[in-house]
């Protein structure tokens, strides 16, 4: 058979590549959900700043990622639009293609965690690696042991089974995708209720006004301004300039965040639902939380700039205050949610 999409399925780009991939499934199945809907949802913006021993600083602005206790945005924004969604791993990388092609075979789209360096239409460095992306595959020819996969951009990719094999199973940290999988069953899909979407924003908001840990939501940005202005006195040139990399790619649109580290995307689920609840606040706060966004950009920028240059220090210096600056901005506009939903 030629490797092409499943009858019915629809390209577009998308801004995220958990969300993006969700859309492109829902998609597929005949339902058509936002990516911004998915995401405000699954509960799925926050932040995190974390450094892990070996590896440069970590800058996220995703929550509900699926550590112990948490649901998880995929099943949670599922559950939220009436579709079992459920989670699947495994150390065998025969039984995680096996399990894969079954789906396929039967014209089913599968959402699968890969290592991003290792798929073979990408271009990056031998040594890049991040094994928390997202793919949906939309196609599959058995007989060339090949599948069509769907990613952040436009186009479709065909890719071996070998190599995707190899994206799957990556032991690169610090995200090894452990053959990671979703499944869907859309047999009681529906629109999500007014206070279902309440619920969502309270529990962002919750995460991020009264975290657990001084390294998640407001807390966690105000300890990232306290120490990146040190990172050139504790770490090696090499690992500085990955680090100020890394904080420009998971801040920026360029890497899965729709820009602003997720900030956009909130202010428009925002606004989207300010007529679902009944709530017009919810207008003002998006609009209060796209400007954390234009700070972020700026932050963003600047590890950009860092990065190219022999010595970071001086674009590293500028970043602290505009955090703090961010800081301000998401206390209150987070605050505010928390009583506005009454969480």
């Amino acid at each position: 058979m030629a490797l092409e999409a499943f009858s019915g399925f629809r390209s577009f780009p998308t801004h995220h590549c958990v969300t993006g991939s969700m859309r492109h499934v829902y998609q597929l199945m005949g339902r058509d959900v936002s990516e911004e809907m998915l995401l405000g949802l699954g509960a799925g913006v926050g932040f995190v700043y974390w450094h892990q021993k070996g590896q440069p600083p970590f800058l996220g602005g995703r929550a509900n990622v699926g550590r112990p206790g948490e649901e998880g945005l995929e099943r949670l924004a599922g559950r939220r639009t009436g579709v079992v969604v459920t989670a699947h791993s495994t150390s065998s990388a025969r039984k995680a293609e096996a399990d894969l092609v079954v789906g396929l075979s039967a014209g089913v789209p599968a959402m699968l965690q890969v290592d991003m360096g290792l798929l073979p239409y990408f271009d990056f460095p031998a040594d890049y690696h991040f094994g928390g992306h997202v793919i949906a595959v939309v196609g599959y020819d058995p007989a060339a042991r090949t599948v069509l996969v769907c990613d952040r951009d436009t186009g479709l990719h065909p890719v071996p089974l070998e190599a995707l094999a190899a994206a799957r199973g990556s032991p690169f940290r610090p995200f090894p995708p452990r053959n990671g999988s979703w499944r869907f069953d859309f047999t009681g899909q529906r629109e999500p209720g007014p206070e279902e979407v309440r619920e969502a924003i309270g529990e962002a908001a919750t995460g991020m006004t009264r975290p657990p840990i001084s390294n998640l939501g407001v807390r966690g940005i105000r300890k990232a301004a306290s120490l990146i202005g040190k990172w050139p006195s504790v770490m090696d040139a090499e690992t500085l300039a990955a680090a100020c990399f890394n904080g420009y790619i998971t801040i920026d649109a360029t890497g899965g965040t729709g820009g602003g580290m997720f900030r956009y995307m909130y202010a428009r689920f925002l606004r989207d639902v300010a007529d679902i609840t009944g709530e017009p606040g919810y207008n003002e706060i998006g609009s209060r939380l796209h400007a954390a966004g234009e700070c972020w950009q700026q932050v963003a920028a600047l590890f950009d700039k860092a990065h190219r240059e022999a010595d970071p220090a001086g674009p590293l210096a500028e970043i602290p205050p505009l955090l703090r600056a961010v800081a301000n901005i998401e206390e209150a506009a987070w605050g505010d949610l928390v009583a506005v939903t009454g969480r």
